[in-house]
């Protein structure tokens, strides 16, 4: 099932702005959602550029254990979800950043609704959560932004 997944800052496709960057102020953009299947009882977010020159795209964001309840993120906030470490280093979100010069990269905003609580702490990393979660995927929404730096 696929949930509809939105942001007030950018739309599908498009640039997202500098203040969502590394470039600006580094906040979470806001992300609005709906369409959740029936039976969600979690939701979690991963968001990564597979542009990087990396061998695996570059991790920007792990949210999980966010209630099934929210309809969205507001701007730079996690409400009250569970946050696991990006490739910056550090737990929270962490902006486009690509290599100046490397052209445009796309960054995937991915938000899962889960059949079932998953009860992790914080700090799973991406791999560690995907495999909390498979076998408790009811649907996923997908908004993909753009980021350059010249």
């Amino acid at each position: 099932m696929s949930i509809r997944l939105t942001s007030a800052a950018f739309s599908p496709g498009s640039p997202i702005p500098k203040k969502h960057t590394g470039e600006g102020a580094d906040i979470s953009p806001p992300l609005a959602w709906s369409d959740l299947p029936p039976g969600t009882k979690e939701l979690a977010l991963i968001c990564d550029d597979p542009d990087a020159p990396t061998p695996r795209p570059w991790v920007h964001w792990v949210l999980y254990g966010l209630s099934a309840s929210l309809a969205g993120l507001t701007e730079g906030e996690a409400d009250g979800g569970l946050s696991g470490p990006t490739d910056s280093g550090g737990p929270g979100y962490s902006g486009p950043m690509p290599p100046k010069g490397h052209g445009v990269h796309r960054y995937y905003f991915k938000l899962y609704a889960l059949d079932a609580s998953l009860g992790a702490k914080a700090g799973l990393t991406k791999e560690k959560l995907l495999a909390a979660m498979k076998g408790h995927i009811l649907g996923v929404g997908e908004l993909i932004g753009t980021y350059e730096r010249k």
